[in-house]
């Protein structure tokens, strides 16, 4: 295997060896001063030992491209008398009794070589907000096959995965009643139009009504759709109804919805129940397997989970703890990857599947207040980490990213087959990883979420920040730190624009606190693009000077709880009670608030 650390998320090579109970971890940094370096592994003839070497500069034979490889054009270096190169690194041996062990420690050391990353405050979470949701609402169509906001860059319907019912989320939590009717029109397409017979959803439509079948095959012609999209459409589905209610909106909930949302729940059941696995790819129609395993059910458990709950069904619970030890021992133990829940990788190792089985893993904490389910979900963020650029690379000078002098730690590789990094979850705020830091008190999670949101802005399109060619607000899912499409693509945006990183965008906005307290212990931290610190504190409340640096005003979100009160798992609609404080563009205010989450005052300071 031969890489150029531009490949890497983290400029590593890792290993758990079975036979001695050991990990081992290697850590160097992207570049000398020779350019990048090379990361190989290499076995040896008779395949009874295996070389992890660091070379100055990359020469390989092949390079890596998207599921394919060509001739990487990489020169050596022409050495002179007394020409010197120095290569840093940091090897750790230690006891490891399995993968687990292995990724929580690499998750605790990624950054001990290359060094803190630096975050730039440049787009408020809330002017995110706004121009996505500007943008999102602007793609409102009604087409002959139904009304939908359209997912993409055309007029056809996909459901889930990149955006389909998941891009109404935000539109609803606006409270906007134009909004809301949108989103009600949408649903009752998606509910009318998509559901099969067995209760599994088809994963799209043309614009003129005709389905779309995910996978077809000589040796099996019945129209196919992905276990991932229905795993997307239970859990979001089941996300809106809790939204609407908490909204005061259950007069809205059409009683087709929830019939809908039982089917699928029900489904799910069934296939877990004859199979023992949700497969990669079903059959609407019958609720056969066509395609079976990999991880394309890793959001499954977390969707049964909240209609185990909601309809208070305990059957769907039993499925759901019954699928995530599944997944669990399968493959984050036993592999240490998880994968093929992507229509465009087949069954390649990906980070969608490994943020989306955390979704899963908290979702069972917050239905159970299991705490074992705690302890799962901080091995799968440490795999979850594996895929999140832990340092800001070095872009060639004359590239794009270089110019805007972009801070990209934090971007998420796609997979194994798709050698790029994105702006984000696909798809997904990542909540849950706050979530888990305040369950936990362990801040690298809260560390990773608020890396992956700021790299995130660094990709949207803003005035005198141009990514896309495309509308202000957008965004593209291409952060290329690798030469897999062609050296002259290394720090260059594609100048398009993809719905699925807008949508995430928003959802970051919307899902995740600017500011968050703990009131009694003093605990602060800033997720939004603002500065802040405790300028004093008594037995009420809690005051907090808040800086805004950027060219935009913030309307901050604010949650203040206490120690106690971080024990108990957060609800899927506690963002609703988050109170906000204007902070505008160049300002510093004075943010009173008390322990029960209320603002008393806001002063400005400038």
């Amino acid at each position: 295997m031969q890489l150029q650390t531009g490949n890497a998320a983290t400029p590593a090579m890792c290993f758990f060896s079975p036979s001695l109970k050991k990990g081992f971890i290697l850590l160097t940094t992207q570049q000398t001063r020779l350019g990048n370096s090379g990361l190989t592994i290499a076995e040896n003839v008779k395949q009874d030992s295996c070389s992890f070497c660091i070379s100055a500069p990359a020469v390989r034979r092949l390079a890596a491209g998207f599921g394919d490889f060509h001739e990487s054009g990489d020169k050596a270096y022409d050495w002179k008398p007394g020409d010197r190169v120095k290569i840093t690194m940091r090897v750790y041996v230690f006891d490891a009794g399995n993968i687990p062990d292995l990724l929580r420690k690499f998750m605790q050391v990624r950054k001990d070589v290359t060094g803190t990353n630096h975050p730039r405050n440049i787009l408020p979470m809330s002017e995110l907000l706004a121009v996505g949701s500007a943008i999102c609402s602007g793609n409102f169509i009604h087409v002959p096959a139904g009304s939908y906001y359209k997912p993409e860059n055309n007029d056809d319907f996909q459901l889930g995965w990149v955006s389909g019912m998941m891009n109404t989320y935000p539109m609803l939590a606006l409270n906007n009643q134009k909004e809301r009717e949108r989103v009600a029109e949408e649903i009752d397409f998606v509910v009318n139009k998509l559901q099969g017979k067995s209760g599994f959803f088809y994963g799209g439509i043309e614009a003129n009504g005709r389905l779309l079948f995910e996978k077809m095959h000589p040796d099996f012609p019945e129209g196919q759709a992905m276990v991932r999209k229905n795993s997307d459409a239970l859990l979001w589905l089941m996300k809106h109804l809790l939204l609407l209610k908490a909204q005061g909106f259950g007069n809205v909930i059409k009683p087709e919805w929830e019939s809908a949302a039982k089917k699928l729940a029900d489904a799910f059941s069934n296939t877990w129940k004859k199979y023992g696995e949700f497969g990669q790819y079903i059959v609407p129609e019958t609720g056969r397997i066509a395609v079976f395993n990999s991880t394309a059910g890793a959001i499954a458990p977390g969707g049964l989970a909240i209609a185990a709950n909601y309809f208070n069904h305990p059957e769907w619970l039993t499925v759901a703890r019954e699928a995530a030890n599944y997944y669990y021992r399968r493959d984050v133990v036993n592999q240490g990857l998880t994968g093929g829940d992507c229509g465009d990788i087949s069954m390649d190792a990906n980070s969608e599947s490994a943020f989306g089985f955390l979704e899963s893993l908290m979702a069972l904490y917050n239905v159970t207040g299991d705490k074992s389910w705690l302890q799962k979900a901080e091995v799968e963020a440490a795999l979850c980490s594996t895929w999140v650029l832990s340092y800001d690379p070095v872009f060639p000078s004359g590239s794009q990213i270089a110019k805007l002098n972009c801070h990209m730690a934090g971007a998420v590789w796609a997979s194994i087959q798709n050698k790029h990094s994105a702006p984000g979850i696909c798809e997904a705020s990542g909540d849950y990883l706050f979530k888990l830091y305040r369950a936990t008190g362990n801040k690298l999670y809260a560390d990773l979420i608020k890396d992956i949101q700021h790299a995130h802005a660094e990709a949207v399109n803003m005035p005198g920040h141009y990514t896309t060619n495309n509308l202000i607000g957008s965004s593209m899912e291409r952060i290329q730190p690798s030469d897999a499409e062609g050296k002259g693509s290394v720090g260059n945006f594609i100048n398009t624009r993809n719905s699925w990183t807008e949508t995430n965008g928003m959802l970051m906005a919307i899902e995740l606190p600017g500011i968050y307290l703990q009131t009694d212990k003093g605990k602060l931290l800033v997720f939004d693009h603002v500065e802040a610190s405790v300028l004093k504190r008594d037995k009420k409340s809690t005051t907090l000077l808040v800086s805004n640096t950027t060219g935009y005003d913030a309307n901050v979100a604010v949650f203040a709880e206490s120690a106690t009160l971080a024990q108990k798992p957060l609800s899927y609609t506690a963002f609703l009670n988050w109170p906000k404080a204007m902070v505008k563009a160049g300002q510093k205010v004075q943010v009173q608030i008390t322990k029960g989450n209320k603002i008393l005052a806001i002063k400005t300071l400038n």
